[in-house]
């Protein structure tokens, strides 16, 4: 045999052992009751490996592959080693909880080797664990730019660092504004994509190997069972970028080619938004805040997913916080703290659902309450009762508009001759983006959009009618630059407000449906949605495009 022989024959052979070893592990694992861990494919944490010395570990045969505040998961060959226990025990005396896993030896030697990288990291100044820090890789930072850095990280020398990929990923979408970060799995790749102003694009693809430890690192940051790939697991962590903590909430669920991520990233900075940065016309703006200032009664805020529901009862929250009122919120989960606030997250396997969770915060004497979502017949019946007994409740529901929301809590259950009288004000609301200042201009328009938007103006509440009449008629249209993705950065709100006052209260104990709802909101001078965009456009905010894209068609165009 040939050298070359020899050198394939003993690499299958090492293979092959390998394979044996860790096959080993997993029934070691099962005899434990433990689960089991490939070191060979799962990222150490430097920052918690660390925790305990190069020596100690390897005497222990253990190493701390990850850390979350004072929990640990540390890797083991095997838990009855007298050295092993010792060793737990310490950190347990340390105050820190500890999850055991089960891994081969050559699997261990593996993570023992990451000691090297701890001892040279000042001068490599590698990114570690979540801390991500002030680096100079994000400042000036291009979308354009994340896809050959990715690459760069996963095919460098001396094989990829999935700890610096995985910071690099999740501080490049942090700066790009994105608000999810997606990881899909494909035959023979993972395709990972942010979702930034509501759209997704694609930024690169991940080879299976390097996403598999991707995946498992995410799983131990997020609290999850690293072994579990055939069931949905959700959990969450925090990372630190420049001085902000920002919250991570992880979905994974099994797809055709393996496990597929969505990161949802919940920037502190969302919540900084006041009354007057949601998007509200100056009209709607002094209905919010008339309304606000009832001691009693329920505001609903409606919309799909993703239409910005949240940031809205938010901004209520922060508009009317003040030190004589207790406010206190049930949500699922607890997107952002609010100082100054009691916040309160369901927790259905402990019996606290939203139902449940509302009775035992009104015995809390609550002025303020926000109900995170009205799901059921016992949480709006709840709700509605509240504000008849004088707290004012702030919560969201699940229609396409305004007017839906009736209907809705009749279908849940609720009476007719309580929903009058304890409703305050409806919104409906959706996400448009905005025109990227730098590069927007002026677009042309032709003879019928014009005429079409004078008779949408004459069709408009007198009030309304006044502020444009006599404006010229002038629309933007989108470019692009390096400020934005585009032509577009940033997103505000498109909203339509029914007030509720005796004539609704009436119709709703005589006919509550949806168009007898929406035909009564219209004789009031209701201002729909749809209508809202296109004002928006008029003031060069957005587009007509961009309003049909939410909206869905205007016939006129």
């Amino acid at each position: 045999m040939d050298l070359f022989g020899k050198k394939k024959a003993n690499e299958e052979l090492e293979r092959l052992k390998k394979e044996a070893e860790e096959r080993d592990a997993q029934r070691r694992a099962t005899k434990e009751k433990l689960p089991y861990i490939n070191l060979n494919s799962t990222p150490v944490n430097l920052d918690a490996l660390k925790i305990i010395l190069e020596g100690t570990a390897e005497e222990a045969e253990a190493a701390i592959i990850d850390s979350k505040r004072k929990e640990l998961a540390v890797a083991v060959c095997s838990p009855q080693n007298p050295k092993t226990r010792e060793l737990i025990d310490e950190l347990k005396s340390r105050g820190f909880q500890v999850s055991l896993f089960v891994s081969s030896q050559s699997g261990l030697k593996k993570a023992w080797e990451r000691y090297k990288e701890i001892k040279a990291a000042p001068e490599k100044g590698a990114l570690s664990g979540v801390e991500i820090g002030a680096a100079e890789i994000f400042k000036n930072l291009t979308f354009e730019g994340v896809s050959p850095k990715i690459q760069e990280l996963e095919t460098g020398e001396g094989g990829v660092l999935i700890t610096d990929l995985l910071d690099f990923v999740l501080g490049s979408a942090i700066q790009l504004g994105a608000s999810d970060i997606h990881m899909e799995t494909e035959k023979s790749a993972a395709l990972l994509r942010f979702r930034i102003d509501g759209l997704l694009y694609d930024v690169y693809r991940l080879n299976p190997k390097t996403y598999s430890s991707v995946l498992n690192r995410l799983k131990l940051l997020s609290g999850l069972k690293i072994n579990v790939t055939d069931a949905p697991q959700d959990g969450r962590f925090t990372t630190k970028f420049d001085k902000d903590y920002i919250e991570i909430r992880t979905s994974i669920i099994p797809a055709e080619y393996g496990e597929t991520v969505v990161l949802r990233v919940l920037d502190p900075h969302t919540i900084s938004l006041s009354l007057s940065d949601l998007g509200l016309r100056k009209d709607d703006e002094e209905t919010v805040k008339l309304e606000l200032k009832r001691p009693n009664g329920t505001i609903l805020v409606t919309g799909p997913t993703g239409s910005g529901k949240t940031t809205t009862l938010y901004a209520f929250l922060k508009s009317v916080k003040n030190p004589e009122l207790k406010v206190i919120t049930i949500e699922d989960p607890i997107e952002y703290h609010l100082e100054g606030i009691e916040q309160t997250q369901i927790d259905p396997k402990s019996g606290y659902t939203f139902g449940g969770g509302l009775k035992s915060i009104l015995r809390q004497d609550p002025d303020i309450i926000l109900v995170g979502e009205i799901r059921d017949l016992e949480t709006a019946e709840v709700g509605m009762h509240a504000a008849l007994t004088g707290h004012l409740v702030f919560s969201t529901l699940h229609t396409n508009d305004a007017s839906g929301a009736v209907p809705r809590l009749v279908d849940l259950g609720v009476k007719t001759s309580i929903i009058g009288p304890a409703l305050n004000l409806i919104i409906a609301q959706r996400l448009v983006r905005k025109l990227c200042h730098s590069c927007k201009i002026v677009a042309e328009i032709n003879t019928r959009t014009a005429l079409n938007i004078k008779k949408f103006l004459r069709g408009l509440p007198p009030k309304i009618n006044s502020v444009y009449e006599n404006k010229e008629i002038v629309l933007y249209k989108a470019v692009g630059c390096a400020k934005c993705r585009g032509g577009f950065k940033g997103r505000l709100g498109m909203f339509e407000l029914l007030r509720c006052g005796d004539e609704l209260e009436t119709l709703i104990t005589k006919e509550a449906t949806d168009e007898a709802i929406k035909k009564l909101a219209r004789h009031q001078g209701m201002v729909e949605m749809q209508a809202d965009g296109i004002l928006k456009t008029l003031d060069g905010v957005t587009t007509l495009e961009e309003v049909e894209r939410v909206t869905g068609p205007i016939e006129w165009l």
